[in-house]
């Protein structure tokens, strides 16, 4: 098993955990953090293609009866070993991943993808540390870890308890435009997006079955959550759209979907944001009032609408009020 072209890059240093209020408006993004209130869900495994198993997270807040287990996590099993996809919210949600993948192979799991900083997808990966795999990541995760993880691992612990919650576990290996990892008899394209979704998200193609695995730069059902650069989604929707995938397997919402009406979905909404935000701003709108106002015709197309929709309009007011 191989790791090729990989591109190595220290990840910028980043500030000290920050206010709840200054993460509200400093645009460290609470999404996906547990708050209280929501059932525990009964999880299982869907084989999407031959050896890759994908776990769909409900579209809810999360909480700590489902441990944080609220985005889609999975495994693809290759020759050679095997690669997690995503890890969980939670060490508890990866002790939970970890367990799915003993019930179906016994082949070393050789890497754990580290797609962005978000909690639900990287605090499962410290279930994974005895197997001492190689941690995948964006070059500029580190960096953002610094600046936010210990941040979201207080608050994890506060909700669910220190046995639960994980540590912050940071890449091993930095991808920073492009790199493949071989499995044997698959190979996996990694992509380092811009600023997006965030600043440091990261894609991967199959080469066996085709699917691209776009982590939450794909949202399907549920609101997208903007916590990078408005325009920078929208340019990389559209170097998605030229990766040459039919479908994927999004951070958030049916284990497999069709690439391009789901795409097309999360880019009207985007541009939705977009073009009604800089409405606001032309016309002076005070942001307080733009959070009640911008894209509510999206309202029924989305889960958790009313959660994120307000504060992807302050997201995209400071970034496109200096226009």
């Amino acid at each position: 098993m191989a790791v090729r072209r990989p591109e190595q890059r220290a990840g910028e240093r980043g500030v000290s955990a920050a206010t709840r209020r200054q993460a509200l408006f400093g645009g460290l993004c609470l999404c996906c953090l547990p708050t209280l209130g929501r059932a525990a869900e009964s999880f299982s495994m869907d084989e999407v293609a031959p050896g890759i198993f994908v776990r769909r997270g409900p579209d809810a807040e999360a909480s700590p009866e489902n441990n944080d287990a609220i985005a889609n996590i999975g495994f693809i099993v290759g020759r050679d070993g095997v690669l997690v996809t995503e890890s969980g919210g939670s060490l508890a949600d990866g002790q939970w991943l970890r367990a799915e993948i003993g019930k179906r192979t016994d082949k070393p799991i050789k890497y754990v993808m580290l797609t962005h900083v978000h909690p639900d997808h990287v605090f499962g990966a410290a279930a994974f540390k005895a197997d001492t795999p190689t941690f995948v990541g964006h070059g500029m995760l580190r960096g953002a870890l610094d600046a936010r993880g210990e941040f979201y691992r207080k608050r994890l612990v506060d909700i669910l308890g220190e046995d639960r919650a994980g540590t912050v576990v940071y890449p091993t290996l930095e991808v920073k435009d492009g790199a493949e990892i071989d499995l044997g008899d698959r190979t996996l394209k990694l992509t380092a997006h811009g600023t997006a979704h965030t600043n440091c998200d990261l894609s991967m193609l199959d080469s066996a079955s085709g699917l691209l695995f776009p982590a939450d730069l794909l949202f399907v059902g549920r609101i997208p959550s903007l916590d990078g650069s408005l325009i920078g989604w929208l340019k990389e929707i559209e170097r998605l759209k030229g990766m040459g995938a039919s479908e994927a397997v999004p951070g958030h919402g049916p284990t497999r979907v069709k690439l391009a009406p789901s795409l097309g979905d999360l880019a009207r909404y985007l541009t939705t944001l977009r073009d009604e935000t800089r409405k606001a701003v032309a016309a002076d709108t005070p942001i307080e009032r733009a959070v009640t106002t911008v894209a509510q015709g999206e309202k029924d197309k989305w889960a958790l609408f009313d959660t994120y929709n307000g504060r992807n309009v302050t997201q995209a007011y400071q970034e496109l009020e200096w226009e």
